[in-house]
């Protein structure tokens, strides 16, 4: 999967602030996508005419036309080939925050090199997009920030710096291409002259580093220790905030774009969004009332039925199909249309309970369950997250945690970053509204399901891996 970086004239750069342009939305970034800029680009960024079209004038600036972004997963070949090279999959996540995985920019990298070997010779620097973005308004190439770098299996999320062993693995010159990653709230510079003469912008505006889409939302959410994050999206997503990096085969660390010092643990699922309106326009006419309302119709517990629905490959676990289990443990063909939608509900959450718990997070006195994205509008899938995980779920009033993330960063950066608070930046405007508490039997019945589940999960695992042998 790529994107066309072709700079087509669809109107001037900053004619509108909300249209989509390069195929980029520019209130957010999405991670782990790769711009590779030709040698002589960083000339022409540097001397940008304001009386011309920033289109016209970077047409012939990249050296790779199709960039490879997050739904890219041709990469299988070069993830093994990093892992071998690393001595496997933990010594990589120990090092990297994670496992190799296809969409991961080294990897990408990799193949670029592989595939298009004079591309690559004649590549002066490689951008993440979010880094892209901000080379545009810098008038310069922008630094890569710890936290969106730390999405490339490239960086060593300890030393905070480019991991040789990985540069090595995957391409030569690679750190002379990325340049030196920074904190995600270093103040870049001051914004291009182009912008100043072209369009009236102070020239002492600064430019803060730009970071990824789950980095952003992360602080946007303004999370404490003790939280816990759900987005659900198109992808569903758990956020952690951790002291300590625990990494494992199954989740991925990121550097926390807020505190250089600690970390966030990103757990993604595929089969978010899409999933529920499967089932919903199966069992519920299309109708998301209709589908609350059998969701509610249920008790908690399903009757001991649980159900696993992956329409992609999934990440945590590599499985995919539909699944429906009795409370006996036994397969079965089909659910109820009302079982078959809290089955639906119950076990994505089941889900993420089981693996967040792998990591080490544990519900305490304080917990609190932040909950965003399109389905958090839902009030009965919220009341099933905090049956689910004994605690009380909250909602933001803002919906784009990711465009709030990246405010917020931008006023820390330009308060001082390390020297404020990232708190005394965000507390006196973020505003959670308490949307669902636990029902009173909820660990009763809840907290012995998360075992089943646990055992079902590894049932599937064991099934699906004897099919492909």
């Amino acid at each position: 999967m790529t994107c066309n970086v072709n700079m087509a004239p669809t109107g001037d750069f900053c004619g509108e602030w909300n249209r989509t342009y390069l195929g980029l939305d520019f209130s957010t970034q999405q991670q782990h996508g790769s711009v590779y800029w030709r040698k002589g680009a960083q000339t022409i960024l540097r001397n940008l005419h304001p009386d011309k079209f920033l289109h016209e004038q970077l047409q012939s600036c990249f050296s790779v036309r199709d960039s490879p972004v997050w739904m890219d997963s041709s990469t299988t070949t070069q993830c093994m080939a990093l892992e071998k090279a690393l001595g496997g999959a933990q010594r990589l996540a120990e090092l990297t925050g994670c496992r190799a995985y296809e969409r991961y920019t080294g990897n990408q990298i990799a193949k670029v090199f592989e595939t298009k070997p004079e591309a690559y010779k004649n590549t002066e620097r490689i951008s993440l997009i979010s880094s892209f973005a901000a080379s545009l308004f810098l008038g310069d190439f922008a630094a890569i920030d710890f936290s969106d770098g730390s999405g490339m299996n490239l960086l060593d999320i300890r030393r905070k710096d480019w991991a040789d062993e990985c540069l090595n693995a995957c391409a030569p010159e690679l750190r002379e291409k990325l340049g030196k990653p920074v904190p995600s709230y270093t103040v870049l510079g001051n914004i291009s002259p182009y912008y100043v003469e072209r369009y009236g912008f102070n020239g002492e505006c600064k430019v803060v580093g730009f970071t990824g889409d789950n980095p952003a939302s992360f602080a946007g959410m303004n999370l404490q220790e003790s939280d816990i994050a759900v987005s659900l999206g198109t992808s569903d997503t758990l956020f952690l905030w951790l002291k300590e990096p625990q990494p494992s085969l199954e989740s991925q660390l990121l550097c926390n774009p807020v505190e250089k010092d600690y970390y966030m643990a990103l757990l993604c699922y595929k089969n978010g969004s899409l999933t529920r309106e499967r089932i919903r326009n199966e069992c519920a006419d299309g109708s998301w009332e209709l589908f609350s309302e059998l969701l509610e119709s249920t008790p908690r517990g399903n009757f001991g039925n649980i159900g696993m629905y992956f329409d992609l490959i999934e990440i945590i676990p590599t499985v995919y199909g539909d699944h429906h289990f009795n409370k006996n443990g036994e397969e079965v063909s089909r659910f109820s249309k009302e079982v078959e939608v809290r089955a639906l509900i119950e076990g994505q959450f089941l889900a993420k309970r089981l693996h967040s718990e792998k990591l080490g997070f544990c519900v305490g006195a304080g917990t609190r369950v932040l909950a965003t994205g399109g389905a958090s509008v839902n009030c009965a899938i919220l009341q099933v997250l905090a049956d689910i995980f004994s605690t009380s779920v909250y909602v933001q009033g803002v919906a784009n945690s990711a465009a709030l993330g990246s405010a917020y960063r931008a006023k820390y950066g330009f308060l001082g970053g390390d020297s404020t608070k990232f708190s005394d930046v965000v507390n006196p405007v973020t505003k959670w509204t308490l949307a669902a508490t636990p029902s009173p039997d909820a660990a009763e019945v809840y907290n012995p399901m998360v075992e089943r589940y646990k055992r079902l999960e590894e049932k599937v695992k064991a099934k699906q891996c004897c099919l492909k042998s």
